[in-house]
């Protein structure tokens, strides 16, 4: 992968649940390559009183390094309380990839999200100056709130992704490309590309990424995502 150095983070305990909390630091060094995956899907398990379940990430990229996070889907359950933050702090010249993928209950197994809580947050800054910002707070009987127009339209997942570096702008259009109507790509600048997808289930949300993200990293998707 020419160089490039492949890191699997694993939860040992299986989900995620009322009271645990979770931090993640990565710093790519200067010229360093580095993509971030988990072993599986990030289970969300319902929480037995209102106290959340906290995952706190930070992420670093210096001078002409390239960091990628792509973890595999976050499963939110029924009765499930989750506060998450995403900090990324990048050089000018570095280069950073996220995917960010979310499913909202598994309804071929029976499970609808009815009363839930997702408190998830996304910071990207380069040299100190905030280039995206989004917030996702959902509470309460989900599956209706996905289910109307405005909001999800019927769909029980999504994604966001964001390239940001200095090539950013010319994969536009090829990325546009590759997209569903349920799906959307636009420039926040000349060097700061995000891409908004909704789907289904779990299954149609991964085969809509696996492309893009394949044309994104040069055919360098971590492996856990092909398993």
């Amino acid at each position: 992968m020419g160089g490039n150095v492949e890191a699997v983070i694993i939860n040992t305990a299986g989900g995620v649940t009322g009271g645990d909390q979770f931090s993640t630091t990565v710093t790519a060094h200067e010229d360093a390559k580095i993509s971030c995956t988990t072993q599986a899907a990030e289970r969300i398990y319902g929480a037995p009183d209102l106290n959340a379940g906290s995952i706190q990430t930070t992420l670093v990229a210096e001078q002409d390094a390239q960091l990628y996070w792509l973890p595999q889907e976050t499963i939110v359950f029924d009765r499930a309380r989750l506060r998450r933050g995403l900090d990324v702090h990048l050089h000018p010249s570095a280069r950073f990839l996220m995917v960010e993928p979310l499913v909202f209950g598994r309804e071929a197994s029976g499970e609808t999200l009815r009363s839930a809580s997702l408190d998830d947050r996304v910071s990207i800054t380069s040299a100190g100056r905030q280039i995206y910002l989004d917030r996702i707070k959902m509470g309460g009987d989900i599956a209706s709130q996905l289910g109307r127009p405005a909001i999800g339209d019927g769909a029980r997942a999504m994604a966001s992704i964001v390239l940001a570096g200095p090539n950013a702008k010319p994969f536009l259009d090829p990325v546009r490309a590759l997209l569903p109507t349920c799906a959307g790509a636009s420039l926040l600048s000349e060097t700061v590309l995000v891409v908004r997808i909704l789907a289904a289930d779990s299954f149609v949300l991964r085969t809509t990424l696996l492309p893009i993200l394949n044309l994104l990293t040069n055919d360098a998707v971590p492996k856990n995502w092909r398993l």
